[in-house]
């Protein structure tokens, strides 16, 4: 039997290591030297570009997060005044079936002309239920949420993306892109598990080190 602490999956151990990747390209940081020409000295965040990125994708992501809950909120209510978008199917000589949408009733159905007016009652209970669907959708403004949250996701992906390219010149900088990454990443996927705590315990040690050396200095995350 295989070692089960040497069995991930390829894609697993793949996402792994572009994820190390991206958090030590993001931060300019390599082993053993600093990736970018500042000098480790250069720990105040002033006139940092890093820091600067940081901000815009920080407001961001709160703003996204915001519109998230605020979408949830709308799928409740939504819930609460639609029935369930599917119909049920009665097929001869066998058992009930709930069907979706049109292209499953094809599949249970078939080319059988014995079963055109079971067909045709199901495709228009269908259609009602989606009509009903979007009228109250559009009603409550679900549609204009699910359209927010697709924006406000999808700047906080382009900002996080452009401050993977930027060089931090300072420790406020490079904890700011550890910040975004943690925060990125871990609120949806399980903060205890590789490799959420060995960011979250680098950034902390950034942060210990930064204080000391500049006291006043604002670090993301502390």
């Amino acid at each position: 039997m295989a070692d089960s602490d040497h069995s991930m999956s390829l894609a697993c151990v793949t996402r792994r290591m572009a994820l190390a990747g991206w958090v030590v390209g993001a931060t300019g940081w390599t082993f053993g030297r600093k990736a970018s020409a500042h000098t480790a000295e250069s720990t105040g965040a002033t006139s940092d570009p890093a820091m600067e990125l940081w901000r815009d994708w920080n407001a961001a992501y709160d703003q996204a997060m915001w519109r998230c809950d605020r979408l949830q909120e709308l799928e409740a209510a939504l819930a609460e005044r639609v029935d369930a978008l599917w119909t049920v199917v009665s097929i001869p000589g066998g058992e009930e079936t709930i069907v979706c949408s049109k292209m499953a009733l094809d599949r249970i159905i078939g080319e059988r002309t014995d079963m055109a007016a079971i067909r045709a009652k199901a495709e228009a209970e269908l259609d009602a239920r989606q009509a009903h669907f979007e009228v109250v959708a559009t009603e409550i403004g679900y549609f204009e949420g699910l359209r927010a949250e697709q924006a406000g996701f999808a700047r906080v992906a382009a900002l996080l993306e452009a401050l993977s390219g930027t060089p931090a010149v300072s420790l406020s900088g490079v904890v700011g892109k550890l910040d975004a990454v943690l925060r990125n990443g871990a609120d949806w996927e399980d903060r205890s598990a590789f490799p959420w705590p060995q960011i979250r315990s680098a950034r902390e040690d950034l942060m210990r080190i930064g204080r000391q050396l500049t006291p006043h200095a604002f670090f993301p995350g502390g």
